[in-house]
């Protein structure tokens, strides 16, 4: 018996490793290898690309596109419509795996709505960015970051 749920609209790769009460809406899609922690929640129309890890106690919202090469800690908040890249130069006529740039999304990190996160970069400890924030360069740890790019506004309050 699984202690998951997944809804009947989503699909997840039998290779997929999805922890204790997590829960899949509608329309997602799980590729191979992905290793989704505990009590994580992921919204309707989520894409999760291959090789993708995801900590315990997550949510992730609605239309959330996480490609390979990110990795997720536990404790982290991805608001609607959050975009992750993994080529710095994409080109269709040159695509190569070769190219994935790895991007670490560190615990207690929190991401607004509409924002793109751009790879090979670091969000550290209990980040804060704000909505529709264009991420460019590693956040440190317990700032407040937005903006396009995103720049540290304020140290925040912990």
């Amino acid at each position: 018996m699984d202690d998951y749920y997944i809804h009947p609209t989503s699909i997840v790769n039998k290779s997929a490793s999805i922890g204790h009460e997590t829960k899949i809406w509608h329309f997602s899609h799980v590729r191979e290898n992905v290793k989704i922690g505990k009590n994580v929640t992921i919204g309707q129309n989520v894409y999760i690309d291959k090789d993708v890890v995801i900590g315990n106690n997550c949510k992730i919202q609605n239309n959330v596109s996480i490609y390979k090469g990110v990795r997720i800690d536990s404790n982290v908040f991805i608001g609607p419509s959050v975009t992750f890249t993994n080529d710095l130069y994409p080109n269709v006529e040159e695509w190569s795996e070769d190219k994935i740039i790895l991007t670490h999304i560190k615990s207690g990190v929190s991401i607004g709505a509409n924002s793109t996160i751009l790879c090979g970069i670091s969000l550290n400890e209990n980040a804060l960015i704000g909505a529709g924030s264009v991420v460019t360069k590693d956040i440190p740890k317990n700032v407040i970051a937005f903006g396009n790019p995103a720049i540290i506004k304020k140290i925040k309050d912990i």
